[in-house]
């Protein structure tokens, strides 16, 4: 049985819930971001309890196919912009990678995510840069053109006011701030 599960990020992510399901009696097999995969539900649990333990950790169940493309849309972004996995090819643009990715047309992905986030897909993939441009500014190891090459954009000068437009500092007074803000990823 899979089970799709929202709000999974990371690695950490993976084992926080395979510790949680294991934790319920479940027999938990593959865990990937978004899925895992367990043996059918012992008598005693039910998907509203396992939902409930899910949602203590900051999770929840996908119940409906839109919803999980969703998730899918956002676990290739991050996969792409926070870890840099390097999934697109060479000069393709993030509309085409999810397109090819996902098997639909942009136009399709981009409405479904809009209305099930509230905010558009352009804005979400500008969201994750500007979450992986404050780390590497607050680890202080590279350089704003190193960072604008890393991250694709066309130069430092877009980098910065697309920072400044999101955050309303310039990327050297968000390194030089002691109390620089992140977001976690799941609250993008």
């Amino acid at each position: 049985m899979k089970l799709l599960i929202k709000n999974m990020v990371c690695d950490r992510c993976k084992r926080v819930v395979r510790e949680e399901l294991e934790k319920v009696g479940l027999s938990v097999g593959r865990v990937e971001l978004g899925e895992v995969d367990v043996d059918t539900l012992p008598p005693d649990v039910t998907l509203d309890a396992v939902r409930l333990i899910l949602q203590a950790n900051g999770f929840d169940l996908i119940d409906d196919k839109k919803q999980s493309l969703v998730e899918h849309i956002k676990l290739f972004l991050i996969n792409e912009i926070q870890y840099l996995k390097n999934e697109r090819l060479p000069a393709e643009n993030y509309s085409a990678f999810l397109e090819r990715k996902l098997g639909y047309e942009y136009s399709y992905l981009s409405g479904l995510f809009s209305a099930s986030e509230g905010h558009t897909l352009e804005k979400y993939i500008i969201a994750l840069k500007i979450e992986k441009v404050k780390e590497w500014l607050r680890y202080d190891e590279l350089t704003l053109s190193e960072i604008a090459w890393r991250l694709n954009y066309s130069s430092v000068q877009h980098l910065s006011n697309q920072f400044r437009q999101v955050t309303g500092q310039t990327p050297g007074q968000f390194r030089k701030a002691t109390q620089a803000e992140r977001r976690s990823l799941d609250m993008i």
